[in-house]
């Protein structure tokens, strides 16, 4: 069965409003299904669903009118439409995952029945406080226990305490979100063009403010020896191969392994703040811009059901091309 909250709880988690360390825009971000979804079962028919801006304040914007942000997709926008609609982002709006979430919380569905695969994303990194955390260890009910969504208790305070003083400041601040999967079947994913973590890193590098994806040992492996970044392989009493360890982070040669995928997302401060800027406008005339409005000042509470929506999306469709070729070649 596909219920309004099993989606609704992802989009909950998305929301803007939920606590002091977000964009204070209070929206209820509700589904109203249109079609594909009938007596909680879908229909085979395209699923529309929409939701309704009920908080929005145009002219909270209109500083962006003839100034673009520094840091912000208004210019490369304008320069290549030669027309931007400065009320808001537009595309490059946090509004625009909504859509992603809303589809994210169907595929999950679909990923748990199939190979009973949980994944759980959360915050590791604010600025320079890292977390020291296990994903293999983590849980939602951990990561939900605080309004930053980081599982390490401490940390979480702290994290909390520097946005806020960011918040106050009118500055903001970037960091990174990882992700565990697990339960991961061996053999989706392809060997060159198509690899699974290619497909991951592109899917997660579409979601705005991204900067850069990491999976396994990531940019460490450039300080590791084969010796030492290698996972050897061992046996189960019942015969199943598997790797000891999990360096890899879940993917060898661009197909899943059956290990934990373990991924991390570096997100950029958000480009809107109120700190003045001394810049250009369109016109080339040098001004001073003072962000107004009502944004985040760290985006990473609200990217955790982002990034776990675009694993999802990545994976099922993964699984459904695995599903295909399975008709034809027997393992």
């Amino acid at each position: 069965a596909l219920t309004c909250p099993d989606i609704q709880k992802d989009l909950d988690r998305r929301r803007p409003g939920q606590t002091g360390i977000v964009t204070p825009r209070k929206e209820s971000d509700m589904a109203y299904i249109l079609s594909g979804i009938f007596e909680n079962k879908t229909t085979g028919a395209p699923i529309c669903a929409l939701a309704l801006n009920s908080d929005a304040k145009s002219e909270d914007y209109s500083a962006f009118k003839l100034t673009d942000r520094p840091g912000h997709a208004g210019f490369t926008y304008r320069a290549k439409y030669g027309i931007y609609d400065y009320r808001g982002g537009g595309r490059s709006s946090y509004r625009e995952t909504w859509g992603r979430v809303f589809a994210g919380a169907i595929a999950k569905k679909i990923l748990k029945k199939v190979y009973g695969i949980d994944i759980i994303a959360y915050v590791n990194q604010v600025a320079d406080i890292v977390a020291p955390i296990d994903p293999n260890k983590v849980t939602l009910k951990d990561v939900e226990a605080s309004p930053t969504r980081c599982p390490h208790a401490a940390c979480a305070k702290s994290m909390e305490a520097l946005i806020e003083k960011a918040k106050v400041e009118g500055d903001s601040l970037g960091g990174v979100v990882g992700v565990v999967v697990k339960n991961m079947p061996v053999g989706l994913g392809e060997p060159v063009f198509d690899k699974l973590d290619a497909d991951l890193f592109k899917a997660l590098k579409s979601i705005h403010a991204t900067k850069s994806v990491e999976i396994g040992m990531g940019a460490d492996a450039a300080t590791m020896k084969g010796s030492e970044h290698n996972d050897p392989f061992t046996s189960s009493k019942a015969g199943e191969i598997h790797p000891l360890t999990n360096k890899a982070g879940g993917v060898l040669g661009g197909i899943s392994s059956g290990e934990n995928l373990l991924l991390r997302v570096t997100f950029k401060p958000t480009a809107t703040i109120k700190k003045p800027q001394v810049t250009v406008s369109v016109t080339g005339k040098k001004t001073v811009l003072e962000g107004a409005g009502r944004h985040d000042p760290c985006v990473l509470p609200r990217a955790v059901p982002t990034v776990e929506a675009m694993v999802a999306l990545t994976l099922v469709d993964h699984y459904l091309r695995d599903h295909a070729y399975s008709d034809f070649v027997k393992r």
